[in-house]
């Protein structure tokens, strides 16, 4: 159903159960945690062995409560997961190369479609407006807010309209020049004759004085955005709205830090938003001449993914992603996770909505969300009766504000068209962004330990040759930059069994191996076509005494264990 309809929590938690139980050798369902009004946040751990530790891929979805398409996609890219380590080779219903479907195999995965159980459950069975969680734990609460309170008692908080000579909105006219029906609010302009109108959110003014209306404000009734509640240049609510008393101060974050530190294996790490059509990548808070250009390079390669199979715009966070010039957003997952986890992380703003009502790429990105003219209103009323059903634009309906007076309730509901793709074209959604993820997914560090030779060298002893690569993309430390993290450790080697007597150490350094990737444009070329020489391997030479099994295990915390095992004597 995740493909056609955005699901609740009930029906989200009985599609990964499902899972769990048709697949008990490749699915593990765990809770990463309990949100603030308890429900459990599911954590999907995907993979051939899934208690084996080994390069692992993090996915997660709906952190912000109204962006439910998150949820679906990650659902969906667990699915082809499941699909593809059960034996199949298709990603998205496209093809995947065999060496990539195999990569896939050999690594962990664990998705989170739902970081923020409580507020989807707000918005889709209430339709309230709830950035993350619907808890307002603020102390100072003395001042006039807006609260969501259903008015008309028809089970859902939604929108408010009320006319005055001093709104700041009105109906959009058609070619006609008459008003649309169902009508469209937009922004007046000077030369405008009325009625004009006011929009509020349907709910009460707590500490309504009888005259001053406060302003509506989207956090004005629940505190936290999540996407400003990561360790990385965390701060406070005075400079970062949505920042939260301190950085994983909620329990859905706290849940996510707690995990991530706990596991340095995450290479790669997606983080599904919506709406807009673009992929978002570090740096947020520099220019690209400040940024690894090796790690810019691998994001390269990952936006010509994005570009084939899903026609998504990729920016950089800090060049077209600020709401106001020079003040980078705080405290943002994928800021955190690239710059502290390590991992190659970006965000995706899933659903095209400005692409698909024909609006020509602006620079920057950002500016598509406040510069929108009247054909724009007009192509998106289109797209709600041809495509999304008239589910976002319908007809108000009078009813009595006990504060306010007569108000129009209902009238807009962005849920489905706006935040979310239509129904009709989530399928869609789904799909494309997974054939464009799973091969992001399959450049992770792939580790190999081989015995190359064996042979006895007189007084019961054997030498043993021991081979360890990487056959990934990625290096051992993942990205160059994570390299200087204390969690990129260097791999070692130890054995175990029968005696060692040489090397003399009972643990070999064996140090980081390189992958063979290095990004797009960032490798050999016509003018230079020579490659590097072998940084990917190294031989350790072992003189093991006596007779019985000699294991040998070679690894480290950012890559998982390999172990081989070898009769001497």
């Amino acid at each position: 159903m995740f493909r056609s309809k955005y699901l609740d929590y009930a029906e989200l938690m009985a599609q990964v159960q499902a899972w769990a139980k048709q697949h008990p050798a490749l699915v593990r369902v765990s809770s990463l945690g309990k949100s603030a009004e308890g429900r459990d946040i599911p954590l999907v751990t995907l993979g051939r062995d899934p208690d084996r530790l080994r390069p692992a891929v993090w996915i997660d979805g709906n952190m912000h409560a109204s962006e439910l398409c998150g949820s679906s996609v990650a659902l969906a890219m667990a699915e082809d997961v499941i699909a593809v380590l059960s034996g199949g080779n298709e990603a998205g219903g496209k093809p995947l190369p065999p060496h990539m479907a195999e990569a896939i195999r050999e690594s962990l995965f664990y998705v989170v479609p739902r970081i923020s159980p409580d507020g989807a459950e707000e918005v889709l069975k209430k339709g309230r407006y709830v950035r993350s969680s619907p808890v307002n734990d603020r102390t100072n609460k003395d001042h006039a807010w807006w609260e969501a309170g259903d008015i008309d008692g028809d089970g859902e908080m939604m929108y408010m309209r009320q006319q005055s000579p001093d709104g700041e909105l009105v109906e959009l006219r058609g070619e006609d020049g008459k008003p649309l029906d169902p009508p469209v609010m937009v922004p007046r302009l000077p030369e405008d004759a009325g009625p004009y109108y006011k929009l509020y959110p349907e709910g009460r003014i707590v500490n309504f004085d009888g005259r001053r209306i406060p302003d509506p404000f989207f956090l004005g009734d629940n505190l936290n955005d999540f996407n400003r509640n990561f360790p990385y240049m965390w701060a406070p609510e005075s400079e970062q709205a949505g920042a939260g008393h301190y950085p994983g101060s909620t329990p859905e974050t706290r849940a996510v830090i707690e995990f991530a530190t706990r596991n340095p294996h995450i290479v790669t790490w997606l983080n599904l938003h919506t709406f807009g059509g673009v992929l978002i990548r570090p740096l947020g808070d520099k220019p690209d001449s400040k940024m690894d250009q090796t790690d810019l390079a691998i994001f390269k390669q990952v936006e010509t993914w994005l570009t084939e199979h899903t026609g998504y715009a990729t920016v950089s966070g800090f060049h077209e992603f600020l709401y106001e010039p020079d003040k980078p957003l705080r405290g943002d997952i994928t800021e955190w996770a690239y710059h502290q986890r390590g991992a190659l992380a970006y965000v995706i703003e899933l659903w095209d909505l400005f692409k698909q009502l024909g609006i020509e790429r602006k620079k920057p990105f950002v500016d598509h969300y406040a510069q929108l003219d009247r054909k724009d209103f007009l192509a998106m009323a289109k797209l709600d009766r041809e495509v999304n059903g008239g589910r976002m634009f319908k007809r108000w309906r009078k009813a009595k504000h006990p504060q306010l007076g007569d108000v129009e309730v209902g009238g807009f509901d962005p849920r489905v068209g706006i935040w979310n793709p239509p129904f009709e074209k989530l399928g869609e959604t789904c799909a494309t962004q997974s054939a464009a993820f799973l091969r992001v997914a399959a450049l992770v560090p792939r580790l190999a330990v081989e015995v190359v030779a064996r042979e006895k060298v007189g007084g019961g002893h054997t030498r043993v040759e021991i081979r360890v690569a990487n056959g990934g993309y990625l290096s051992t430390y993942g990205l160059p930059s994570a390299r200087k993290l204390p969690i990129s450790e260097p791999l070692r080697l130890t054995t175990s069994g029968v005696k060692l007597v040489a090397p003399a150490e009972s643990v070999v350094e064996i140090g980081h191996l390189e992958g063979w990737g290095s990004g797009l444009y960032n490798g050999p070329n016509v003018f230079m076509p020579w490659t590097r020489g072998n940084p990917h391997e190294r031989f350790v030479t072992l003189v093991a005494e006596g007779k019985g099994k000699l294991a040998v295990k070679v690894g480290s915390s950012r890559v998982g264990y390999r172990t081989v095992e070898v009769e001497v004597g």
